[in-house]
């Protein structure tokens, strides 16, 4: 009887605080980044598409928790340069202020842009002009971040300080992600001077090659149900061959069939990189907190290093 009581008394710890501000980012990059700005600010909820479980955006679908995230929504914050098509609908009818993150970044033309439609059977899947996947270079995150300061702020002048400090620990610590990714290419450019490109099954990863000094050979979008052409694959092959290259890479989240098929009949293997698609949505006790899952680029330099070489020469830590 006693223990029943205790259970219908009010809790001792402190009751969860009602949003005040929600911001709904459309990536998980997004996400990162708008958890940094508003870290600590009382009243701020920050929340995620569901666009995480997926390779690339180009035919995703707002699902209904999508749709209700949109709707409690005081601030949506995009990506931008076309990456949500997805959202055209949900945004005329929404009284949400909105913050493009690609204002100020120096977007590069799209690899399927410049496609043949004799050529490729998927170029439905093309974003537009401009290439969507410029979070991929940590300069860019920088801007990022930047827009979602002014555009948070802007909705919330009391805690402007607030959100002012918390974006230059933010941008110290994307800061420190590109100075360690180019301290790394520095340290291995004689190796890297020979690797004669990448090939990608994604053809999202052009800001990062262009941040790493690396050419791109070849990029293509493949998911499921949107698989390589003949065309694609013997042109990849081909390229394989021609270059001598140990390895091509994939997508974590995507399709890999090609590749290995591509793997099995040149020798050559098969490696992952991450676009930063999904991860924690807590922060833990790592170094810099949830924006430790950015480093992922730096582990794609290492990825790529390491397999160019056939073993592991990039120290660990």
């Amino acid at each position: 009887m006693l223990l029943a009581a205790l259970l219908l008394l009010p809790s001792c710890g402190p009751s969860a605080e009602k949003a005040r501000l929600t911001v709904v980012c459309t990536t998980y990059p997004i996400y990162l980044f708008a958890s940094a700005i508003t870290e600590g600010v009382g009243g701020v909820r920050v929340e995620r598409l569901d666009t995480g479980n997926v390779s690339c955006l180009h035919d995703y679908t707002l699902s209904m928790a999508d749709m209700k995230k949109l709707e409690r929504a005081d601030i949506i914050a995009m990506n931008g340069a076309g990456l949500e098509e997805f959202l055209e609908d949900a945004l005329k009818t929404s009284d949400a202020a909105v913050i493009d993150c690609s204002e100020g970044v120096e977007l590069l033309e799209s690899l399927s842009h410049d496609h043949d439609e004799d050529d490729h059977s998927h170029d439905g899947h093309d974003h537009g002009h401009w290439d969507p996947h410029y979070w991929m270079d940590p300069a860019n995150a920088r801007i990022m971040a930047r827009n979602l300061r002014d555009g948070i702020a802007q909705q919330d002048l009391d805690h402007l300080s607030e959100y002012v400090g918390n974006f230059w620990r933010t941008d110290e610590v994307l800061l420190s992600c590109q100075t360690t990714m180019e301290n790394l290419r520095m340290e291995f450019q004689p190796s890297m001077g020979e690797y004669p490109g990448l090939i990608t099954f994604h053809d999202g990863f052009q800001y990062f090659a262009k941040a790493c000094g690396l050419p791109l050979l070849a990029a293509i979008e493949e998911e499921a149900g949107s698989e390589a052409s003949a065309h694609e694959i013997v042109e990849i092959t081909e390229l394989v061959r021609e270059f001598d290259l140990p390895v091509i890479f994939t997508e974590v989240n995507g399709s890999d069939a090609t590749a290995n098929a591509i793997a099995r009949e040149t020798g050559c293997r098969v490696a992952q990189l991450s676009m930063v698609m999904d991860g924690p949505m807590e922060s833990d006790d790592s170094e810099f907190g949830l924006l430790d899952n950015y480093f992922a680029l730096y582990q794609n330099l290492v990825t790529i290093i390491d397999e160019f070489a056939g073993e592991s020469v990039v120290p660990k830590g």
